[in-house]
């Protein structure tokens, strides 16, 4: 029994051993590189992707969003379900068609929240701000109002 367990342990190692390093699988915080978001993203935010690409047709992915205090999503929808845990910070959401801070919720730090595909919201930072969104791609953005789709304007 000892023998077939020490095989059994032997052959994942090798296995292990022999795939390639195609990609980095784990991240601590300081080898989190942050870079410009896509285009739709509002301007003062940071992205880091983690996993896969949230801008493919299908497959997973992780992203990190780093916003400064007082940053502002206007009210948009996604096609997928969008999954947030907060990292630090504290971030702000709102349900709707219109940007109201009176309306807005409070989620600190280790906070989670999901949003189903097509529900209207909108989010804010309160102190700098860290995200963590995963999910199914593609991450797309549909603004409820088209002006404020940052990569429409020039």
């Amino acid at each position: 029994m000892r023998f077939t367990i020490l095989v059994v342990a032997l052959s994942l190692v090798a296995m292990c051993a022999a795939q390639p390093l195609s990609a980095q699988t784990a991240y601590t915080p300081d080898q989190v590189k942050y870079g410009p978001p896509p285009p739709t993203v509002p301007p003062g935010a940071e992205m880091a992707v983690l996993e896969g690409d949230p801008t493919a047709a299908t497959g997973d992915f992780t992203v990190r969003v780093k916003m400064p205090d007082g940053y502002k999503f206007p009210p948009h929808t996604h096609p997928k379900r969008e999954n947030v845990t907060v990292i630090s910070g504290t971030l702000k959401v709102g349900m709707g068609d219109q940007y109201d801070d009176s309306k807005m919720m409070s989620f600190g730090t280790g906070s989670f929240i999901f949003v189903d595909p097509t529900m209207h919201h909108y989010a804010g930072a309160s102190g700098e701000t860290v995200i963590q969104i995963h999910g199914m791609s593609p991450l797309a953005i549909n603004y409820i109002n088209p002006a404020d789709d940052p990569s429409k304007k020039k």
